[in-house]
């Protein structure tokens, strides 16, 4: 039966890709000068602005391409990234990628019948920091405004290389951000040394953490897998809702 399947798969599978190709270049002609203004404004900031990555390409910062994001840059990056600036328990750090893992998990718990796209939504919403690392809370006050536009030209130009919209809508938004924080709840703590009357005082968050789950920080090379697994099995779904 799965054999009978496979040229069907393929079939969507490309179609998906020249769906995903039609939104890019629309995203790029739209947001030409936009970025062009982006980019003038934010390159006095450094003489550089891409980065290579391991699969070779090339990725300019202030003014990423969709063309040059691949997901096992993603996986790597995310996977040796860690939260709460590596000051967690365990002899492992909690990774970037196991957080964004924690964070599709919650969103299945709050709305059972998210579609594909919008787990995939929640996979990637910290994607950026696999070449913008993830600032804590204070620091990011600290940079202010720059570092925010960076993250936002990157998660756009993210999503619409995996098929998504540049933007979400504000119903995906406030679901990823309700898990996104009842996540971070959990972690502090578990892992960061907070007390539950801490995470509503200190963080100033007002969901509580979750008591029927136990995290356990991973090697980078079985987060990595594991965020790479995910990811393919969301890829597929989304593939099979597009049909």
């Amino acid at each position: 039966m799965a054999t009978k399947l496979i040229p069907c798969r393929r079939f969507y599978r490309n179609l998906l890709a020249k769906h995903r190709l039609n939104l890019i270049l629309d995203w790029t002609t739209l947001s030409n000068h936009s970025a062009s203004d982006v980019f003038t404004r934010l390159s006095d900031h450094a003489p550089r602005t891409w980065q290579r990555m391991l699969s070779g390409r090339r990725l300019n910062l202030l003014d990423p391409s969709p063309l040059d994001i691949e997901i096992e840059d993603i996986a790597l990056g995310l996977a040796r990234n860690t939260r709460w600036n590596g000051q967690t328990q365990g002899a492992h750090a909690w990774s970037v990628a196991q957080h964004s893992d924690f964070v599709v998990d919650i969103v299945r718990r709050l709305n059972p019948k998210a579609s594909a796209e919008v787990l995939m939504a929640a996979k990637l919403h910290d994607a950026s920091e696999y070449v913008t690392h993830d600032l804590i809370t204070p620091l990011k006050a600290v940079v202010g405004d720059v570092f925010a536009e960076v993250e936002e030209r990157l998660l756009q130009a993210i999503r619409l290389r995996f098929g998504l919209a540049p933007s979400l809508s504000a119903g995906t938004q406030t679901l990823i951000k309700s898990a996104d924080k009842i996540a971070a709840a959990t972690e502090a703590v578990q892992l960061a040394g907070f007390s539950p009357q801490e995470v509503r005082s200190v963080l100033e968050f007002r969901e509580k953490p979750l008591h029927d789950v136990k995290l356990v920080p991973v090697p980078v090379a079985d987060a990595e897998k594991a965020f790479l697994d995910g990811f393919r099995v969301l890829e597929a779904a989304m593939t099979l809702q597009n049909r």
